[in-house]
């Protein structure tokens, strides 16, 4: 069966040719698709015997609401999204004075480990098609009535570790025919695979590029965020400087305020040294109280920003939205799974990478299986990681963990 909402038009009508159809037929299937409908039977401008052809070798993706918080304070709206797998997905819905914003996952979990952040807790599970990005966009607008004018890639998942599919669904929601979101009006954010940037620099798309700095120092950032290990915050910093040097856009740093640990002088000094030459913006993040984490809220958000802002750089706080919600992403999702009843002694979480899987499980409370990689070539970064963790997989051959 084929994923026919994950096709583009031009892939549609190649499709629809081979069934003998028209190539009209394929705007009104694409515009059929991005309006919501969850059967071919509702395509009700198409034939009969086209509309059983086309569920007799395709499906239409549809997630159902597992859960669903809204916000008393501001509007923000909390989805847990349930797939036909039986995966969840978190989207959120913010409301600024610019428009209704949809930050939406690229993947089920995550593998990449920073050691603040609720959605690793568990490692990645699988990758989500180009249909599960645009339903959560299509049917969060559905769903709560508002009409989505901006997008942000920043939920549960590395957007640049899905990349194939995250361009696809980049081209299918900017589609005049469909949701025709503008490209200006999506943010997409990494926690820095330098592959992946230099990569996305080349398509030269006009989107933002958000970057998930958390420290400039190596030391730092390799203690809070294992694709440190892979991706030096030296060769980040490069990364970013021939990315704009590609693009001409502007790239927004995001930096979650971490008590004790990234919020000293010195490294608003060395944020600064390490932009020169490029234009940049530094969104200074509060932190999620983790109840897993160790890590805390920082009390020097103010003085950091006014050291930035001496040195030239523009920096912000970011607003705080949905904080009487488990709005923070993996929140909800890991919420759900409590409620549910599952013990952390009753789960195994089995994975090929220590610092993503092995070390998340562990956070977790829970058994972790370590096992070696199905598929190394053709992925440097998988690639790097391995090697990386060489030692370590030596040390912890036989225990099922670290």
């Amino acid at each position: 069966m084929t994923d026919i909402k994950s096709m583009t038009q031009q892939e549609l009508a190649r499709f629809l040719k081979e069934l003998g159809e028209p190539a009209f037929r394929a705007k009104q299937v694409f515009t059929w698709l991005h309006r919501g409908v969850t059967s071919f039977e509702d395509m009700t401008n198409l034939s009969k015997p086209l509309r059983e052809k086309l569920a007799e070798r395709c499906f239409i993706t549809a997630p159902t609401v597992a859960r669903k918080q809204e916000s008393r304070l501001d509007g923000t709206i909390k989805y847990l999204w349930e797939l036909s797998d039986g995966n969840c997905i978190e989207t959120v819905l913010m409301q600024y004075h610019h428009g209704n914003t949809v930050c939406i996952s690229s993947q089920v979990g995550c593998r990449m480990g920073c050691a603040f952040c609720a959605s690793t807790i568990a490692g990645k599970v699988r990758d989500l098609r180009p249909s599960e990005m645009l339903d959560q966009v299509l049917f969060t607008q559905l769903d709560s009535g508002r009409e989505v004018s901006n997008i942000v890639l920043m939920g549960i998942g590395e957007p640049l570790d899905n990349m194939e599919n995250v361009l696809r669904f980049l081209e299918l929601v900017n589609h005049p025919d469909g949701m025709s979101i503008g490209m200006r009006h999506i943010s997409l954010s990494t926690c820095g695979v330098v592959p992946g940037i230099d990569a996305l620099a080349e398509k030269e798309l006009q989107l933002t590029l958000s970057v998930s700095l958390h420290a400039p120092d190596s030391e730092t950032r390799s203690r809070i965020m294992p694709v440190n290990r892979a991706y030096d915050v030296e060769l980040l910093f490069d990364a970013c400087h021939r990315y704009f040097q590609r693009t001409g856009r502007r790239i927004s740093f995001e930096y979650a305020m971490i008590d004790g640990v990234n919020d000293n002088d010195w490294q608003a000094d060395l944020i600064a040294k390490k932009l020169r030459g490029m234009p940049g913006h530094v969104n200074l993040i509060p932190l999620n109280d983790v109840v897993e984490s160790p890590y805390k809220p920082s009390r020097r958000i103010a003085a950091f920003q006014k050291r930035l802002e001496s040195h030239g750089v523009t920096a912000t706080v970011r607003r705080s939205l949905g904080g009487d919600i488990d709005a923070s992403c993996g929140q909800l999702r890991r919420k759900a799974m409590e409620e549910q009843g599952v013990r952390p002694d009753e789960t195994a979480i089995v994975g090929d990478q220590i610092f993503t899987d092995v070390l998340g499980g562990n956070r977790a409370g829970v058994t972790t299986i370590l096992v070696r990689p199905i598929r190394l070539a053709g992925n440097p970064g998988r690639y790097l990681r391995y090697a990386a963790e060489a030692p370590f997989r030596l040390l912890s051959h036989g225990r099922g963990g670290l």
